[in-house]
């Protein structure tokens, strides 16, 4: 099997390496690429997000099956053309990409599907959205309706800088946003690969969205992932497939828009149970790092057959003992305008480390930062303890001139620090 893989992140990067370590897998091309996923791959020059132009790559390199990394592409409509050129693609359709691109589109999802989430309001005038945060009770938690690359969430306590948000928001982030009530409670990040039908659920993993140690500073994309879940509920997965995706995937179905491809269900386990806190409709960066360590079942096969109808005859999914770490490697004032163009280089890493490209570029031979995350340093050990300290060793082997990274990536867990709050019955839900 020939693959086009379509981004240029670190999600990517796992992606390939994981295909690579498939013995199925004949040939792949990832476009545009990143100096790590060269190494591995075919690399070609694409706009990714124009539907055409992925068409003719696939055309020309052949491929059996066109994997869309990110979001834009997919909302771009870059599926659909993939799909109406016969070609088997991994990613759903514009339509229902709109699980991620619309905030208050996925809520309306949700309501009719009967899905536990938080409370919400939707607003296009921002002296309307003024009034209504001014009597609402905080943390307030503010959405933008559209794509805006992990940024376009504010959670906080002071109402001015919310309401200077949400104003923000309006007028350069689609003209809509959402406010929700505040869900407390750990989160958790639940992929699975679906064929619009059939739902097959991977490794729960939870990722670290605040710039700084603590929780402290401004959300990004993400700083550090790790799974499994050592204080995760038993039977928490099979009841958010019953009670959340299967209901969804139903849903979309029923609309006429099947979603086939990765829905990511981001959750907060409450004391109620499991609720959704937001959809994507691709794999999550950096949590794919994690996942796709962990996983032992080969790649490809589990692509094709979500692009094919053919997930209902995969058998159980095979993972890997231990855990996974990844801590990101950022720019200098990331999440702000990053600094980019300095060299990275990467010293000796120790067994079960790999070095993931995000922002990098090749400059002859020498490999220079060009975004805002610039490394995923993931980890596979034992325990989750040995995987945490793997992956520090590999961030430490890391030059880059003014890089920044969380020193505290999975560390509660080591600790014994997180749980899920005791709820009903046994944490499930209650019917609403």
């Amino acid at each position: 099997m020939k693959i086009l893989v379509v981004g240029s992140g670190a999600r990517e990067h796992a992606l390939v390496l994981a295909l690579s370590r498939d013995p199925s897998v004949t040939g792949i091309v990832c476009a545009p690429g990143n100096a790590g996923t060269a190494a591995l791959a075919e690399t070609r020059a694409l706009d990714a997000t124009d539907p055409a132009a992925v068409v003719a790559l696939a055309r020309e390199v052949a491929a059996d099956l066109v994997v869309v990394g990110a979001e834009g592409p997919l909302v771009a409509g870059v599926a659909d053309a993939v799909r109406g050129a016969g070609i088997a693609c991994f990613g759903p359709s514009a339509a229902a990409a709109r699980l991620e691109g619309s905030k208050s589109f996925a809520k309306d999802v949700m309501q009719a599907a009967g899905v536990p989430t938080a409370a919400a309001m939707v607003f296009e005038d921002d002296n309307d959205c003024a009034a209504y945060l001014a009597g609402a009770t905080p943390p307030y938690v503010i959405k933008a309706d559209g794509l805006a690359a992990g940024k376009g969430v504010h959670v906080g306590l002071d109402l001015p800088t919310a309401v200077d948000f949400a104003r923000d928001a309006l007028r350069s982030l689609g003209g809509r946003v959402v406010v929700e009530e505040f869900l407390d409670g750990p989160e958790v990040s639940l992929f699975a690969l679906t064929d619009g039908a059939a739902v097959v659920p991977l490794l729960p993993a939870q990722d670290f969205k605040r710039a700084y140690d603590d929780d402290e500073g401004p959300n990004t994309g993400g700083m550090g992932a790790y799974a499994p879940l050592p204080w995760l509920p038993a039977g928490l997965v099979d009841d958010v497939l019953e009670r959340v995706l299967q209901p969804v995937v139903d849903e979309m179905a029923a609309r006429g828009t099947p979603f086939s491809g990765l829905l990511y269900a981001g959750l907060a386990i409450t004391s109620r149970g499991p609720e959704v806190i937001e959809f994507n409709c691709r794999f999550g960066d950096p949590e794919t790092q994690v996942v796709l360590a962990m996983l032992e079942t080969p790649l490809a096969g589990l692509l094709h057959a979500s692009a094919t109808g053919g997930l209902a005859d995969v058998g159980p999914l095979r993972w890997r003992e231990g855990a996974a770490v990844t801590v990101v490697v950022a720019a200098e004032n990331y999440p702000g305008t990053p600094v980019t163009g300095d060299e990275v280089t990467v010293g000796v890493l120790p067994n079960g480390v790999d070095v993931l490209h995000a922002g990098t570029r090749l400059d002859g031979e020498r490999v220079l930062s060009s975004g805002g995350r610039v490394l995923s340093v993931t980890a596979a050990g034992t325990s989750l303890e040995a995987a945490r300290d793997l992956a520090y060793q590999g961030v430490a082997a890391v030059t880059l001139r003014g890089a920044h990274s969380r020193s505290d990536v999975a560390l509660r867990a080591v600790r014994g620090e997180v749980r899920a709050p005791e709820g009903e019955a046994g944490g499930r839900t209650p019917a609403r």
